[in-house]
């Protein structure tokens, strides 16, 4: 059976849109047969990393000298096969969600190797999961304003020597809603969502046509910044 650990680093946790699309693909990986553990990371007693001299390199490699309740999450982590960050678009990230990306430095090896110019190290002996995906949503028109997200994460998992699942990404998210709850094209999205989680456990790969769906615009670009702009006249 696959193990998956996922975390919600959205602030408003199950009240936001995040949460919704994270959901989806966790109903997706159980309908395959996978067991998934949900936690907030608003929810932890985290703190940030503080150990500017490598404690959890140098001193005692794969294990981290900040003493709190990520100390209860590094064994689901280190046993599951899949890692699911779920996180909106802030600058980059919210507080908490880079906090907990910062405390996972102990599960990357101490031993360096130089790849594709790039200084990488290697995931620790200690640390089973081969896959991480990302979920992301966000309030603006265009895909690239995931970029920074993305890359972030990407940059960990290649430094890590983890598979880069994904990412799913869902741009202008709150189109897929309106007063009445989800939209015919929401509920199109969410059963996309829900089939790249069957797939990521059946296949061991997420299709790209099934991230293009997720993806995909409700709304031109245009028409979307004109009805934000009006909206914010009200403020002024």
């Amino acid at each position: 059976m696959i193990k998956a650990f996922a975390v919600n680093g959205s602030p408003t946790m199950e009240k936001g849109k995040t949460d919704i699309l994270l959901k989806a693909f966790i109903e997706g990986m159980a309908f395959s047969g996978a067991e998934v553990e949900l936690v907030y990371a608003s929810r932890l007693d985290l703190k940030p990393c503080s150990c500017g001299r490598m404690y959890c390199w140098y001193r005692d490699p794969g294990n981290c000298c900040v003493m709190d309740e990520m100390h209860d999450l590094y064994p689901k982590i280190k046993a599951a096969d899949v890692l699911v960050l779920a996180t909106p678009v802030y600058i980059p990230l919210p507080g908490r969600m880079q906090d907990f990306m910062n405390r996972l430095c102990p599960l990357i090896g101490p031993e360096l190797r130089f790849e594709a110019g790039r200084t990488r190290a290697a995931k620790h002996a200690s640390f089973n999961t081969s896959k991480i995906v990302l979920i992301s949503t966000s309030g603006w028109w265009e895909i690239e304003n995931f970029d920074t997200v993305v890359r972030v994460v990407r940059d960990f998992c290649e430094t890590a020597g983890v598979e880069f699942v994904g990412p799913i990404l869902r741009p202008h998210s709150y189109r897929m809603f309106d007063k009445s709850g989800l939209t015919s094209d929401g509920k199109a999205i969410i059963d996309e969502v829900k089939k790249a989680g069957r797939q990521l456990v059946e296949k061991g790969a997420i299709a790209s046509e099934t991230l293009a769906a997720i993806s995909r615009p409700l709304i031109s670009e245009n028409e979307l910044r004109t009805r934000t702009n009006k909206a914010l006249e009200k403020f002024k």
